[in-house]
């Protein structure tokens, strides 16, 4: 008999089942305040498990910005017990893959094993909270390892200030949302190894962090391994975060950006607009949909097709836990001034809150949003992301199974009112983003 083999990668896959619209998941804290979420799904033998740290680059201070980034790669360096250089070796020997992300809210580490090493990455992730490796040697590779990050990803992409949110300093005038997320490399230069150390003891800490295992496992022996791996690590005193309010902006703010890797300038629309947590952070990825998702979308059809006044359109949401970022933007054609790019995107703004759109235009936009809650939560990777940011940053494990009926209950009448609220043009930062010269 000829043997079925599933690869890693396809079994990622396999583990959303077609009729899954619903995930299920069990959640509860260990006694040192470790919240824990299992989801249960032995469709294909893979596992993963992640963890989710309740710290982004806003928690930092001013002067010591970065840390939070930095962490992300200064915890792959190893532990007591996994030697320096080791960690990505015994994933990879162990047929497993791994990575880590941060923003402004939270930092994500995360494997993936065939199931029959679930125990490996349980312990793995106990190990990087409970004995990471945080000295010298470490933090000045991993300094180095950031600042080529940083000219890969910013520095020298194009348009890279845009993409990794590096003129949100023009939006937020108090809230460290204006900080760039990697943080300043001067701070990192001129921290000590204490001041590493202390960012570390102040914010990872097991009630500060939610587990997630998500995938092919069975429920009573898992609980077992988490209850040995993680509830002897120590709780901590949690440091209390200061609410920054951002004041509403009352005026139009206009700007400009240099980059030095552009040749063709761009114009973005900026606005603050709710954390993630609202209903209208929602409805705004609804008018992203409708202006620039796709090329029937109305920018694109406009701007692209029609008048060939612009070689790209682009609208897009970066939701965050105390407030949103939301951006509408263009790069021009031939002669078309940025000026005209914005009294052509104002009219199809102003469409959008005068007028109710179609029916079938409402229509549209739920299937697409249908389509991209599927590809989200088609692996078990992407489910166990959900369900640590729904818990952690919305207050809402179980919002994975509600994205659909929000979305599907939002109405023209408030596409129309949130439109006027927070694209009015008082509200908005003008950024015009142009080539420097070398």
């Amino acid at each position: 008999m000829r043997k079925r083999v599933i690869t890693l990668a396809s079994a990622l896959l396999v583990g959303f089942s077609a009729n899954a619209q619903k995930v299920e998941f069990e959640e509860y804290d260990l006694n040192n305040g470790m919240h824990v979420i299992l989801h249960q799904d032995n469709s294909a033998p893979v596992v993963t498990v992640a963890v989710m740290y309740h710290v982004g680059s806003k928690d930092e201070e001013t002067g010591k910005t970065g840390m939070a980034h930095f962490y992300e790669h200064l915890l792959f360096t190893g532990t007591k017990n996994i030697g320096r250089g080791e960690w990505n070796k015994i994933e990879a020997a162990n047929g497993g893959t791994g990575n880590a992300n941060t923003n402004w809210d939270r930092t994500y580490y995360y494997e993936t094993f065939p199931s029959n090493n679930l125990q490996l990455g349980l312990w793995m992730e106990s190990e990087r909270l409970l004995h990471p490796i945080i000295d010298q040697k470490a933090v000045d590779t991993q300094n180095e390892v950031v600042k080529e990050e940083k000219r890969q990803r910013m520095d020298n992409a194009p348009y890279g200030k845009i993409i990794y949110g590096d003129v949100y300093n023009h939006i937020f005038d108090k809230h460290n949302y204006g900080r760039p997320m990697i943080g300043y490399i001067k701070d990192l230069d001129a921290a000590t190894l204490a001041e590493f150390q202390d960012f570390y003891n102040k914010w990872y800490m097991p009630n500060n962090a939610v587990l997630v295992v998500a995938g092919d496992f069975e429920k009573a022996s898992t609980k077992k391994m988490i209850k040995d791996y993680f509830e002897p690590i120590p709780a901590r005193t949690l440091a209390k975060r200061v609410k920054v309010v951002e004041p509403e902006r009352t005026q139009e703010k206009r700007v400009k950006e240099y980059d030095s890797n552009i040749q063709l300038p761009a114009i973005l629309l900026a606005h603050k607009t709710p954390s993630m947590k609202e209903r209208d952070a929602k409805v705004l990825d609804v008018i992203s949909t409708i202006l620039s998702n796709g090329k029937s979308s109305r920018l694109f059809k406009k701007l692209v097709d029609d008048k060939k006044k612009a070689l790209q359109v682009f609208s897009f949401a970066r939701t965050l836990e105390d407030y949103s970022v939301y951006n509408i933007g263009a790069i021009p054609l031939g002669e078309t001034s940025l000026d005209d790019l914005i009294k052509e995107m104002d009219e199809e703004i102003e469409k959008l809150q005068t007028e109710l759109i179609s029916d079938r235009d409402l229509q549209k936009v739920r299937n697409k949003f249908e389509n991209q809650f599927v590809a989200s939560n088609s692996s078990i990777q992407g489910i166990a992301n959900s369900l640590a940011r729904n818990y952690m940053l919305v207050g809402d494990t179980n919002q994975i199974n509600k994205e659909l009926e929000v979305i599907n209950s939002i109405t023209k009448e408030e596409i129309r009112d949130v439109a006027k609220k927070y694209l009015a043009k008082n509200r908005r930062v003008v950024i015009e983003y142009l080539p420097k010269k070398k």
